[in-house]
């Protein structure tokens, strides 16, 4: 596991839980919303987004993420206990990149709660834990790992140029045959993809289209 660039306070809290078998990981932020996007959009859930990311996509919308350095540690039992108030069972990680951590100890807290798991990810981390729903969304910043292809029950695809229509193709070619396919367009640049995404979609009907309606109902 690779922890994030410019760290040696990172580095230090990492040998300590390691050494004290707890694991503490960065939270950047969590709260109780809506699923805005893919499979699960319009699903209440509980995100929990862990700081720290290598990928830096020059359109992420997130990039208050990347350094897990400015975020407090929580050990993982507390973390889970942050949805304890929600009234949802579906919890969603993301981040930042969250596989970068080894997540067993709190989807196994999470699981003990009766939740049900989500992680969104880039695919370029081991995928640790009991995960129940992955959404793999590869970058072209970074080569994801190819064990995560077979493991995705969601393939999201950022449309954010032409060309990333046949990258998308490439991607699809090699999930498995149960992996639900999206195309989604980068926030910015919508209306100039949308209309490209639907004219993919009409003539490519495998995949679907999503929408981050998270923003257009101005909800994290």
């Amino acid at each position: 596991m690779k922890p994030p660039s410019g760290g040696f306070s990172f580095s230090i809290n990492f040998v300590i839980m390691q050494t004290s078998n707890i694991t503490m990981l960065p939270v950047m932020e969590h709260f109780y919303t809506i699923q805005g996007e893919g499979f699960h959009s319009g699903r209440a859930a509980y995100f929990i987004r862990l700081a720290g990311c290598d990928i830096e996509c020059v359109w992420c919308d997130v990039k208050e993420s990347w350094d897990a350095n400015q975020y407090q540690n929580y050990p993982a039992k507390e973390i889970a206990q942050f949805c304890d108030t929600a009234k949802s069972d579906f919890v969603v990680i993301t981040g930042g990149e969250p596989c970068m951590y080894s997540l067993e100890e709190l989807t196994q807290q999470l699981h003990h709660k009766g939740k049900y798991i989500a992680i969104e990810t880039s695919g370029c981390y081991p995928i640790t834990g009991e995960i129940d729903w992955i959404c793999f969304s590869p970058k072209k910043f970074k080569s994801p790992l190819e064990s995560v292809y077979k493991q995705a029950d969601e393939l999201k695809i950022i449309i954010a140029h032409p060309s990333d229509f046949e990258w998308a193709e490439n991607h699809a070619q090699k999930v498995n045959d149960n992996c639900k396919l999206y195309l989604q367009a980068e926030w910015s640049k919508r209306e100039r993809f949308l209309p490209l995404i639907v004219e993919h979609v009409k003539n490519h009907p495998k995949w679907n289209i999503s929408i981050q309606t998270h923003k257009i109902l101005n909800i994290p």
